[in-house]
């Protein structure tokens, strides 16, 4: 059971490109269904396999997952990842129905992005300047460029040197999901600061390494998402916001901020690397809430 999901894993990383941390949480979902299958599904005498899950078996396993006090966002994520790997082990053969077939998955509300205000984010921003240490320095440039490009926060640890461009036409490279290559543009300050910790800062953090990675731990290896996190939640602490604050709240408040200056949303789209337009539109809602506030206040007549 686990060579089929070892298979799979592997068609994901290479024909479909997913990152490392989508596969790894394709990894533990499907782990997990197999050792339900073990415990609940195997037949007495008989190894347990994936042609003996049946519908009802899925119907089993959803139960579980109940039972076991699993909230429905992680229900549906469970289920995505089981209808996935169902339908590649179809195609490859390996089973001949699908369990998973028009089975509708646990019933989601689409929960609001959660950014925070302008001053909040320049707030956070300042943190790194109080300390003096090239590990700040790195972590002002990180900061400072997802907060101007709206990069996922696996993008901006996956950057390499050379993929910030300094040197007049200000912009960086990264790839998203499905390994989708996009160029996004920068204003000339964050290039001047990336600039500057790849000059002055990085060097202490290599120790002579030759890696090529652009954002360097204390021991001169790339730096990881979780890594920066713990980064941030100080920052954000020492700002005086929420613990809620994460790499994806910079992302959310880019979007927000930049319809709310007057971006367009296609444009928007294209610079968070979104394939659909409908997951951008979600953060309209958010700027209705700024077009009511502007209108309250400038509106002779709601202000009687």
């Amino acid at each position: 059971m686990i060579k089929l999901i070892d298979s799979f894993l592997n068609y994901l990383a290479v024909e479909k490109g997913y990152s490392e941390h989508t596969i790894s949480a394709y990894r533990n979902d499907l782990t997990g269904l197999a050792d339900f299958t073990k415990r609940e599904t195997a037949k007495p005498g008989a190894a347990p396999s994936w042609a003996s899950f049946s519908r009802q078996s899925m119907l089993g396993y959803l139960l579980d997952l109940k039972e076991r006090g699993y909230v429905a966002t992680t229900m549906a994520r469970k289920v995505a990842a089981a209808r996935s790997f169902f339908g590649f082990l179809v195609a490859e053969g390996e089973i001949k129905t699908d369990p998973t077939e028009n089975m509708s998955s646990p019933s989601v509300g689409k929960a609001l992005p959660k950014p925070i205000s302008i001053s909040q984010v320049r707030q956070l921003l300042e943190q790194p300047s109080k300390l003096s240490t090239a590990e700040a320095r790195r972590d002002r440039a990180m900061l400072e460029l997802l907060y101007a490009s709206g990069m996922r926060i696996s993008e901006l640890v996956a950057l390499n040197l050379g993929d910030v461009n300094t040197g007049g036409d200000y912009f960086v490279r990264c790839f998203g999901k499905g390994r989708k290559e996009r160029i996004i543009p920068l204003y000339e300050q964050i290039a001047k600061t990336v600039q500057q910790y790849i000059d002055e800062d990085r060097p202490k953090l290599a120790h002579g390494r030759k890696e090529t990675a652009m954002f360097l731990n204390a021991r001169g290896e790339r730096l990881t998402r979780q890594g920066f996190w713990q980064k941030l939640k100080g920052y954000a602490k020492s700002a005086g916001l929420s613990s809620q604050v994460s790499p994806h709240t910079l992302r959310h408040s880019f979007a927000t901020h930049m319809l709310s200056g007057g971006a367009d949303l296609r444009s928007v789209q294209e610079l968070l690397g979104h394939a659909n337009i409908s997951t951008t539109q979600v953060y309209t809602h958010l700027t209705t809430e700024h077009v009511r506030r502007s209108y309250d206040k400038a509106h002779p007549r709601a202000r009687e």
